[in-house]
């Protein structure tokens, strides 16, 4: 059975806004249990934007259920069966560091938000990134994370 803390169930949330509607998430089994968990604490659109693989959503759940998510453990499993199924990572787009949003920079690369913030206040103070070494000299961010992130970024 899987074992996941109410915190890193929330993480899955950070990439998705509550304001959804739920016609505009797909249907099946678990979206209920998706829209219960996923918008407790963040936007539904934010949980969902962030796909990725089956370990990197069981990551990001015991992450959320660890900052206090609330739900069954039926109705995590349920959630996390519908992340994996309906938001695989093989659909992840690459970001743009140098136009993402905040939220984008939050899902995409699975950054905090001091962190996307202080990857847009670096970029509007000294320009464009060039390069994966220009992104690595952003305070607040690990040089080793950014280059494990290398294949989802791009300038």
């Amino acid at each position: 059975m899987l074992l996941l803390t109410r915190a890193a169930f929330l993480v899955a949330a950070l990439g998705v806004t509550s304001g959804i509607a739920s016609a505009q998430i797909p249907d099946g089994l678990g979206r209920l249990e998706t829209q219960k968990v996923c918008s407790q604490c963040h936007e539904l659109e934010r949980s969902v934007s962030l796909r990725q693989d089956r370990d990197g959503w069981k990551a990001t759940m015991n992450k959320m259920v660890s900052l206090g998510a609330q739900g069954t453990e039926e109705e995590f499993e349920a959630a996390f069966e519908y992340l994996v199924r309906n938001y695989p990572a093989e659909q992840v787009p690459r970001v743009n560091v140098n136009t993402a949003t905040a939220i984008e920079l939050e899902a995409g690369l699975t950054l905090r938000r001091s962190q996307s913030a202080a990857v847009i206040a670096y970029r509007t103070k000294n320009g464009p990134f060039k390069s994966i070494e220009d992104l690595k000299k952003v305070p607040g961010l690990d040089p080793a994370y950014i280059d494990s992130k290398k294949h989802r970024l791009t300038f």
